[in-house]
């Protein structure tokens, strides 16, 4: 919504909405238009989930990301029991690339540009003189709330909030095999989306160098009271001998494991989920082109004539 070319003026979520987006939803949380990515959305008997609000001129649309999907990451996980999260197969509730065809759900590398990073990032943001410059690192896989609170409890600690993201080798290592569950680029885009991160140190290093505090004039490192993997190392290291280093605490306790295991407990559910989304995109897309084939079909047919003798 913010990238809509609209200003927003507050941030709100709610919950138990209704599929089909109604204008007495809208209006009851004063908002003045709905926005929604360019993929499909229809209901069960093949509406358009937004028709109500397009008619009534109150709809905006922003292109999708190519190349992730949120049923592409629940078969990732789904994959976490198997040898490779990130391999492609049937048990995953998604099929190869070769078997399935829906531009929307389907698995597919993430093609990473410099434009794509722009449309992410918030507008240059140099440190100005007097900010306190606060940095964190981590894997930051799967921006799930846990992360969110965390992101927004470090950005607290100063005014200037640089977040390191490790190389996925590295995450690979003191995390497991199975990790991570998004590749870099992935995670970039993702980190780089929370208002509160001022700056993305891609690829950063593992463990924290003297040289990443000098250059961007660290003033304290954080870390959340929650950490995931095992580290050999203590990777702060540097950050505790210039005594700038501080453990913070988000609230909020849920990691990417828990997520991770919640899928993979109700894997069946998921599975079936998987499936039944798959089924009803390829569907929706054969309605779709049978409806624009009958509107060329009606443009190109002849006018008829009458005639009198």
């Amino acid at each position: 919504a913010a990238k809509s070319g609209e200003a927003v003026v507050s941030t709100q979520s709610t919950g138990g909405s209704p599929y089909v987006t109604e204008l007495e939803t809208m209006d009851k949380y004063g908002a003045e238009f709905c926005v929604h990515g360019d993929d499909i959305t229809l209901s069960a008997d093949g509406t358009d989930t937004y028709q109500i609000v397009k008619d009534a001129g109150r709809y905006k649309e922003c292109k999708r990301t190519q190349g992730v999907s949120t049923t592409d990451l629940v078969g990732r996980m789904l994959l976490m029991t198997r040898a490779n999260s990130t391999s492609q197969s049937s048990d995953s509730g998604i099929p190869s690339q070769e078997e399935f065809v829906s531009p929307y759900t389907k698995a597919c590398n993430l093609l990473q540009t410099n434009n794509k990073i722009t449309q992410f990032s918030s507008p240059a943001n140099e440190p100005r003189p007097g900010d306190r410059i606060v940095y964190t690192a981590g894997a930051f896989d799967l921006m799930h709330p846990g992360l969110v609170d965390f992101l927004e409890a470090a950005k607290k600690e100063g005014s200037y909030l640089i977040v390191g993201l490790y190389e996925d080798h590295v995450v690979n290592e003191y995390k497991g095999s199975q990790y991570p569950i998004q590749i870099l680029q992935e995670r970039v885009l993702s980190v780089l989306a929370n208002r509160n991160v001022d700056e993305v140190l891609i690829g950063a290093p593992y463990p924290l160098t003297e040289e990443v505090l000098d250059h961007f004039k660290i003033d304290v490192v954080v870390q959340g009271i929650i950490t995931e993997g095992d580290h050999d190392t203590d990777h702060y290291a540097v950050a505790r001998k210039r005594g700038i280093y501080k453990q913070i605490d988000s609230g909020n306790p849920l990691t990417t494991d828990d997520l991770v295991l919640r899928i993979i407990s109700n894997r069946k559910q998921f599975m079936a989920r998987n499936r039944a989304k798959q089924l009803k995109e390829l569907n929706n897309i054969k309605k779709m082109a049978e409806i624009e084939a009958a509107k060329s079909g009606e443009a190109e047919a002849p006018a008829c004539s009458t005639s009198s003798n």
